[in-house]
């Protein structure tokens, strides 16, 4: 699969397998909804703009 494609059916068939999980049928439309939005949020986050020079900050402030 290259970084264009995307086939969240086929990824959570993979992974149940890869993790020993029962593919239970009814779960199923669940898990692709979830892959389907993380990507959307990965997207989303590797979109920012960030410089090269930027570095965490060492404690977190809200």
């Amino acid at each position: 699969m290259t970084q264009d494609e995307f086939d969240p059916d086929s990824i959570a068939r993979s992974m149940l397998a890869y993790l020993d999980l029962p593919d239970e049928p009814a779960y199923r439309p669940g898990i692709v909804a979830h892959l389907v939005a993380a990507r959307g949020i990965a997207a989303d986050l590797l979109a920012l703009p960030l410089e090269d020079e930027i570095e965490p900050a060492p404690v977190f402030k809200p």
